[in-house]
């Protein structure tokens, strides 16, 4: 019997069985370090757009900035709006200017205005102009001297002051200055006065009988327990005239039981009336009042305006009337009435009347006469 020697491999196969043991994990760790490197390589790419968008952002955000500084910068303007003054250097002297004529002249288009009492103007171009566009402003009056001014559309508000043609004239004149001293502005308003014209006295007699049961079908007393009676009178004060400070007593018989039934005579006016109830017997009352006329009439009032240098400045209530100035001319006292037309022989003036607001008027002196 044959003894069977033990298996042996070969010293290749151990080799080949170690060298694919081994190539198997060279596999796995090459695969590792493939897909570690992938893992970077996106990472890194994702920062960089990122970044990328994140440029873009800002990018974006400066242009939307510019735009919104720029933009206005090409809006077109309808209109253009401003106030005409007189030009000093106090600004208490810078009265407004009304009507001066305002030619604006842009793009080859021209727009006329005038100013109003407050030397308020506003052009309006009817398709509009580019905003940065230069504009030639005319400023015309027969009082002041031309003024040309030439700006660039902005939105702003416009102030031109214009100097007055007197300043010149003032200087070339060579003759001798009228004086007006103690200046004075007297105007009327109406107001209601109220006279009274007389009084009248009436007796209201209350003819009952007391201690008589209550009737249903008759007055009775406020109990319900006796009967009464019910006077009544009726005053009229005539046309244009009115009763105040109404008085109702009762002068004779029982007066504890009596009661005012009807009050239209409290509140005064043209007719007046009461009615009395008694429930004892007979009463008397005495129904008294003042008897007044109410007249609408001019008051007279008097106001000092504000002077400074050639330029004289006074306002009136919304109910003045009648404006009239006061001076002393050389010394001598005169009345000026302004007239509805503003006209005086030594001033220009203009009024500016807003509503239910005071009357602002406004006057410079005219060359040959000056405050003191």
């Amino acid at each position: 019997m044959s003894r069977k020697s033990p298996r042996r491999d070969k010293a290749s196969d151990l080799v080949l069985s170690w060298g694919t043991f081994i190539n198997l994990n060279d596999h796995e760790r090459q695969q590792g370090r493939v897909s570690y490197t992938r893992g970077v390589k996106d990472k890194a790419s994702g920062h960089r757009k990122a970044a990328i968008w994140a440029a873009i952002g800002v990018g974006l955000g400066v242009v939307i900035a510019g735009l919104m500084v720029e933009l206005p910068r090409f809006r077109r303007e309808r209109s253009l709006a401003g106030a005409v003054l007189i030009a000093n250097a106090d600004p208490r002297k810078q009265l407004p200017v009304p009507n001066v004529e305002i030619t604006a002249e842009v793009g080859g288009t021209a727009v006329r205005a005038k100013s109003d009492s407050s030397g308020f103007f506003r052009l309006n171009w009817p398709s509009g102009v580019w905003r940065g566009e230069q504009v030639l402003l005319r400023f015309r009056h027969p009082d002041y001297q031309p003024l040309d001014i030439t700006r660039h559309l902005t939105g702003e508000l416009y102030i031109a002051r214009m100097t007055s043609s007197s300043s010149i004239k003032d200087v070339e004149s060579d003759r001798q200055e009228v004086t007006l001293t103690g200046i004075r502005v007297r105007y009327a308003v109406k107001a209601t006065t109220t006279i009274n014209i007389g009084s009248v006295a009436k007796t209201l007699e209350v003819v009952n009988t007391g201690n008589v049961p209550c009737d249903p079908r008759s007055p009775c007393a406020p109990d319900r327990k006796w009967k009464a009676a019910i006077g009544t009178i009726s005053l009229d004060a005539g046309e244009g005239q009115q009763f105040q400070n109404v008085r109702i007593s009762c002068i004779a018989g029982p007066c504890p039981f009596t009661k005012i039934e009807s009050d239209a005579f409290s509140s005064g006016g043209r007719k007046i009336g009461v009615s009395v109830r008694a429930w004892s017997d007979t009463v008397t009352f005495l129904v008294e009042a003042d008897v007044v006329r109410s007249m609408l009439s001019d008051t007279i009032r008097r106001a000092y305006p504000s002077i400074f240098g050639r330029a004289m400045t006074f306002t009136l209530p919304p109910t003045g009337e009648g404006p009239s100035i006061e001076a002393e001319v050389n010394g001598l006292e005169i009345v000026f009435p302004l007239g509805p037309d503003l006209s005086l022989s030594w001033a220009s003036c203009s009024v500016q009347v807003p509503s239910n607001q005071p009357k602002l008027y406004s006057c410079e002196l005219k060359p040959g006469y000056r405050f003191r």
